[in-house]
């Protein structure tokens, strides 16, 4: 499959990952074999939404292949800052750059990047949508301590509503057989409609639980996630979570199966007691290690592609009601739509 950008799971098939996956394994067990593998190469690293992990996994990443780096961590330190378009933005980085990796607020602009960029887009995460570099990182995990993608039953607890890095596993897992969903969510926080309708379309099986000691006992593999606070709407106020069904304790955890596997994108909160740390089953940070690992894959596959003229676009006459939306602030953006009538940059119903 012809990839260009990482946008979503939806850009690519299974046969994509297969491929990517091997060559994560060939890394992993031969890395001098890649230390210049990128010589001459450079990120562009744009991070207008604030990150540890993945930030620091793909410089990591793109040194460990001899590559460079630039960019910034901080909005303040662009000239979006200054009312610069998202367009002309990743018209300039892409001049600089071979691969652009970029973080945001705006659910949506990654997919809008991607139409005013000479070279790869990588989204690592756009507002409440999708995280699907973080979803490569929980695919090589559970590959590498199951032997296997499919026949699973996946308990997803925490923020469902605003976790963007279930509903980025969610739509990766659609592409393999036999997984089942669990989904545990404090009230108000449960999986967004049209991740729901994304499942419906596809078949796929879930059920819902009201608490981890009701589901736990059912679970293959336990998806932690921290309750995503800084994404709130006036709406939802914090002081009315009631948490105590959704944290990950050792007590709880007598009832899940002793090969169960135990993932968190972390950072943590305070949704896994500390005590889980020293269980068997907790891979979280093994997880992590695994990140810098594909990530490393990737950046080697996208700055190998070509550059690309960017191709002009009929700009403005997008709609859509989602406040958080990229076409919200970017106006020109062209009118798109999915298959199903959404928007075609957040996914939600126009």
């Amino acid at each position: 499959m012809d990839v260009r950008n990482f946008i979503s799971f939806d850009d690519v098939d299974a046969g994509w990952w297969d491929s990517l996956y091997s060559l994560f394994r060939h890394i992993l067990a031969h890395p001098s074999e890649y230390h210049d593998a990128c010589r001459g190469k450079l990120l562009a690293s744009l991070f207008f939404e604030s990150s540890t992990r993945t930030r620091f996994s793909f410089q990591a990443a793109m040194l460990r292949l001899g590559g460079g780096i630039f960019g910034f961590s901080n909005p303040n330190d662009s000239s979006i800052s200054k009312g610069e378009s998202l367009a002309d933005t990743m018209r300039m980085a892409s001049t600089y750059s071979d691969v652009i990796v970029m973080r945001t607020t705006q659910e949506g602009a990654a997919k809008a990047a991607s139409l005013y960029s000479e070279v790869p887009i990588i989204n690592a995460g756009d507002g409440g949508h999708l995280h699907p570099t973080q979803t490569l990182t929980d695919l090589a995990t559970i590959s590498m301590l199951r032997g296997k993608l499919g026949d699973c039953t996946v308990g997803l607890c925490g923020d469902l509503k605003y976790g963007r890095t279930v509903h980025s596993l969610v739509t990766a897992l659609a592409k393999f057989k036999g997984v089942k969903f669990c989904m545990i969510a404090p009230e108000g926080l449960e999986m967004p409609e049209y991740m729901l309708q994304f499942m419906k379309e596809r078949g796929m099986e879930y059920t819902v639980c009201s608490s981890l000691e009701e589901a736990l006992g059912s679970l293959d593999i336990l998806y932690m996630t921290r309750i995503q606070r800084e994404r709130f709407d006036h709406s939802y106020e914090d002081g009315q979570l009631d948490l105590a069904d959704f944290i990950l304790t050792k007590k709880k955890l007598k009832s899940a199966h002793k090969d169960m596997i135990i993932l968190h994108p972390l950072p943590r909160v305070d949704e896994i007691e500390r005590t889980v740390d020293a269980d068997p089953r907790a891979k979280y940070f093994e997880q992590a290690k695994y990140g810098m690992y594909i990530r490393m894959s990737l950046l080697l596959k996208f700055t190998m592609l070509p550059r690309m003229p960017v191709v002009p676009q009929n700009e403005g006459g997008h709609e859509c009601h989602n406040p958080v939306c990229v076409s919200q602030t970017e106006r020109y953006l062209p009118r798109l739509v999915t298959e199903s009538g959404a928007c075609g940059y957040c996914d939600k119903a126009l």
